[in-house]
């Protein structure tokens, strides 16, 4: 029978905006029914671990494994018994028992409500961490492209909104990679403590197995392919926690990178621009319109995870063996922070792997304060002579004529006797030439690209 559920109302289930905010992988493997799914998993491992260790008598492993493959659970009963009981796993059980036949008796043996559904959502978490590795990785190898390519790509480097010192923006996206290589070593550094079992009974003690408790513990996750964890960790919620504030850190990278695209293609600077389709960022009413989509989607996607990370902060206050209500939270917590980090990255993807460049663009905005961006170099190389204060002092002075006069760094500076006798006019054009200052930009970027 086919279930009816209420409309949607989120961004993340509007038939409008959901599909620019949520994958569609991602959104599978967090779907209500692929949960359900994997509370059935998490029943049948536990009965075929129980079997191999005599707890159970094998052929009801073997019908309750038979019986979970042509179930289909009646999913409007489960909402509304759901909605009864608090928790979904009762009324699945009893469905599951019931279509088990005999069987069934032995379904959830020594299990309660927390260990199916804390299973199961490790087990979602782990097929959800191996997409968003996926597109880390996908995201990794854009970067990677476009500051080999832009390795020696010059521009303004700019610091409080103004220029500062030149770059090259193969250096700003090997900046950008470097957070995405850190990421994919945080994700290899958590699933261990993250992709654990959780099977404790009751009250965490596995009471109701006897001295065999651990046995099936263990037994359960070799059978899921899970760890171990060293003690009961219902109550002590750090592990879930920390995979959303990790999915929050991936999705403030991807905010970071979109922040900067989004005003390198602003109409005054034009130094890039998302990747051209038709209509895509057009606006109703102004057709010469290309609005930065992804980078808005990346912004307003990065501050939805992190909200959800501070819920998980709040989550992890529990009280005593089992909480009232702080668990709740990881129900959006979870799936919504693994289906928007996902979806961002998909953009962050798609964005970076068709990112329109425009040097000859990056090089007028870079010529636009006519030679003052490179006034440390000036500094730098008169400091040896005067002094660096002194340096400063002069340097700042003539960098005030230019603005005032309107006129490029080198032609005020040449004019005045303090900088122009001690450097030589060929230094002082080599020193106000923006592309002679890069410092070590192309040997960071190799570092980072490993070249």
């Amino acid at each position: 029978m086919a279930a009816s559920f209420p409309q949607p109302v989120t961004a993340l289930d509007s038939p409008l905006y959901g599909r620019s905010f949520a994958d569609d992988e991602m959104r599978a493997i967090f779907a209500a029914q692929t949960f359900v799914a994997r509370c059935v998993e998490t029943e049948v491992a536990l009965a075929k671990a129980q079997a191999r260790l005599g707890i159970i008598p094998e052929d009801a492993a073997a019908g309750i494994a038979a019986a979970a493959s042509t179930f289909k659970p009646d999913m409007e009963r489960l909402r509304d018994e759901t909605e009864i009981v608090g928790y979904p796993i009762l009324p699945l059980v009893e469905q599951l028992a019931a279509h088990a036949g005999q069987a069934g008796k032995y379904l959830h043996w020594g299990a309660t409500t927390q260990d199916i559904m804390d299973t199961a959502t490790v087990l979602q978490i782990r097929d959800g961490m191996s997409l968003v590795e996926r597109r880390i990785d996908r995201v990794r190898q854009a970067l990677a492209t476009l500051s080999r390519d832009h390795r020696d790509t010059p521009m303004a480097g700019r610091t409080h909104l103004q220029h500062a010192l030149p770059v090259t923006f193969g250096y700003k996206t090997a900046v950008w990679l470097s957070a995405f290589n850190r990421h994919a070593a945080r994700l290899a550094e958590i699933r261990p403590r993250v992709l654990v079992v959780e099977f404790s009974g009751a009250s965490g003690t596995l009471a109701s197995l006897g001295t065999r408790g651990l046995e099936v513990q263990q037994e359960l996750a070799r059978e899921l392919g899970l760890g171990v964890p060293a003690i009961t960790w219902h109550s002590m919620r750090d592990g879930i926690a920390e995979t959303v504030q990790f999915l929050a850190l991936v999705s403030g990278s991807l905010g970071k990178l979109a922040m900067d695209i989004s005003i390198m293609m602003t109409s005054e600077l034009g130094e890039v621009a998302e990747p051209f389709v038709r209509h895509r960022g057009a606006s109703s009413t102004m057709p010469q319109k290309q609005n930065p989509v992804s980078c808005e989607l990346i912004l307003a996607g990065a501050r939805i995870v992190r909200n959800h990370a501070t819920s998980m902060l709040d989550a992890m206050i529990h009280d005593f063996e089992r909480a009232t209500g702080p668990w709740h939270l990881e129900w959006s917590a979870v799936p919504e922070g693994f289906a928007v980090a996902s979806g961002i990255l998909y953009q962050a993807e798609f964005m970076l792997g068709g990112l329109q460049v425009f040097p000859k663009r990056m090089r007028e905005n870079l010529d636009h304060s006519r030679g003052l961006i490179v006034a440390e170099a000036v500094m730098m190389a008169l400091a040896p002579h005067t002094g660096r204060k002194e340096a400063h002092d002069i340097v700042y002075a003539g960098c005030r004529r230019a603005v005032e006069e309107q006129s490029s760094l080198y032609d005020v500076l040449r004019t005045m006797p303090d900088v122009a006798e001690p450097l030589g006019n060929e230094s002082l054009k080599n020193l106000t030439d923006p592309t002679n200052y890069l410092g070590s930009a192309g040997a960071m970027v190799d570092a980072v690209i490993g070249t």
